[in-house]
């Protein structure tokens, strides 16, 4: 019998294709997970509506969970509400993205956005683009040890 913590532990394993550092579970994209004896019915958040990975992470989630003994079916789907915040990043999310080099969200979101370099922490930093690679990014200069950065962009409801 498969249990929902065996699909949660095996999501753990898919990484956002953007940001290989970091699972869909600690992104917080995974909103839930229903098992049915060999069924699994995922309904993920995606960051940004328009985010060009969605479909990738649909068929890595849906590859993982295939691999479980006793699956029979994996449906995989995209809900619009709630929607997806910052909040739901994990603490272990959080030091994952540092780590990967990208300044994680804030968790007081309030009217100024301080982001602290990934590299040196220090705060002494601009922004140079509200446009990063992707939609739930930006671009960030350290002017304490000049490196550019990636910074979450905070989402709250």
């Amino acid at each position: 019998m498969t249990t929902r913590k065996k699909v949660l532990e095996k999501l753990d394993t898919v990484k956002d294709p953007e940001i290989p550092s970091v699972s869909v579970v600690d992104l917080g994209i995974i909103y839930d997970v229903k098992v049915d004896g060999g069924r699994v019915e995922v309904e993920a958040m995606p960051t940004f509506s328009g985010c060009p990975a969605l479909d990738i992470i649909k068929r890595d989630i849906k590859n993982a969970i295939e691999t479980i003994e006793g699956i029979t079916s994996v449906e995989v789907k995209y809900i619009r509400e709630p929607i997806w915040t910052t909040a739901r990043v994990t603490d272990k999310g959080r030091v994952q993205l540092k780590e990967f080099g990208i300044a994680p969200p804030d968790e007081k979101i309030g009217s100024e956005w301080r982001v602290p370099c990934p590299y040196c922490d220090s705060v002494y930093t601009t922004m140079d683009n509200i446009f990063g690679p992707a939609a739930c990014r930006s671009i960030l200069y350290c002017k304490s040890c000049k490196n550019p950065f990636e910074a979450m962009k905070p989402v709250a409801i």
